[in-house]
């Protein structure tokens, strides 16, 4: 069902299910897509006995800013402040947090910097927590290509394409980024009408230009960014996932996970699957979600 709720910034929407006194999990979308990647996961958990919420992030759906004033700011800090304002806002005090993406940065921020929020953590793409600090340092040119769009978001010439094609550049992306997955015109845009949001754009290009220090950051965020500057380790049991045929952060890169995930971890890769973990192999991803809820005991 979906609703809504108020928070300090945000009308957030988020689509809940199953017993609401069930045990918590709040499942988070990347870009670009939407809450319709938890489309199959959900009823998976939901029959375990789990209380779903998968909330539309800032820019996204139906989703609006509560102030036009309101910097429209993508950046990590951001996001992670909407989860913990969404988590106040339903009086829940802990939760199994899940995402991928923007979704999996949102829920490692959480667990990073508030760890009684987190019971457990599911993060497609291992730690996401960005180290703008290190931004302008140059990557090996197999992995800076798959990158254009951050590098053409950072151009007006970016922030016109994504306005006045943000369909066809989405769905282009979609294609690139899960290269095995034959999804139809029907599930894209199922999706893709989360991306008329009127801040969508706006937000896009912030995220992508403030984590190569770019821009400045909404100032409310600072302090929170400051803390993130150190890359804080995260205590809470931890299953990160990886798509075999992900195309835009193919397994394989060096990760210290040792260093980040400080409890309980486990790294799993998933079989022809690609950057949309959720909805290419959603049995995958509950399985992570179950088992780190049931790590927590």
């Amino acid at each position: 069902m979906l609703k809504n709720i108020i928070t300090p910034l945000l009308d957030i929407a988020y689509n809940e299910q199953g017993d609401p006194s069930g045990w918590p999990v709040v499942l988070l979308h990347g870009f670009p897509y939407d809450i319709h990647a938890y489309d199959e996961v959900t009823p998976l958990l939901v029959s375990r006995g789990a209380r779903v919420i998968a909330p539309y992030l800032r820019g996204y759906g139906p989703t609006r800013f509560l102030s036009s004033t309101t910097v429209r700011s993508g950046q990590q800090a951001a996001l992670g402040a909407d989860l913990l304002a969404l988590l106040n806002a339903l009086q829940i005090q802990q939760a199994v947090l899940a995402g991928y993406d923007w979704g999996g940065r949102a829920a490692c921020v959480v667990a990073a910097l508030y760890p009684s929020r987190a019971r457990g953590l599911v993060s497609a793409n291992g730690y996401n927590i960005q180290n703008i600090a290190a931004s302008a340092r140059p990557d090996d040119p197999e992995k800076e290509y798959r990158l254009w769009y951050q590098y053409y978001f950072h151009g007006e010439r970016g922030r016109a394409g994504l306005t006045e094609n943000r369909r066809a550049l989405c769905r282009l992306l979609w294609a690139q980024w899960s290269p095995t997955w034959r999804f139809d015109e029907a599930t894209y845009e199922r999706s893709a009408i989360a991306f008329d949001n009127p801040d969508f754009v706006d937000v896009v290009i912030h995220s992508y230009r403030h984590r190569y220090a770019l821009v400045d950051g909404d100032p409310q965020f600072e302090e929170m960014e400051r803390r993130l500057a150190a890359t804080p380790q995260i205590i809470a049991p931890t299953i990160t996932l990886e798509g075999d045929a992900d195309g835009v952060t193919p397994p394989g890169r060096p990760r210290d996970f040792a260093a980040r995930f400080t409890g309980r971890h486990e790294n799993r890769l998933v079989p022809n699957a690609g950057h949309n973990l959720p909805q290419e192999a959603p049995q995958a991803f509950a399985d992570a979600v179950l088992d780190v809820n049931n790590w927590a005991g």
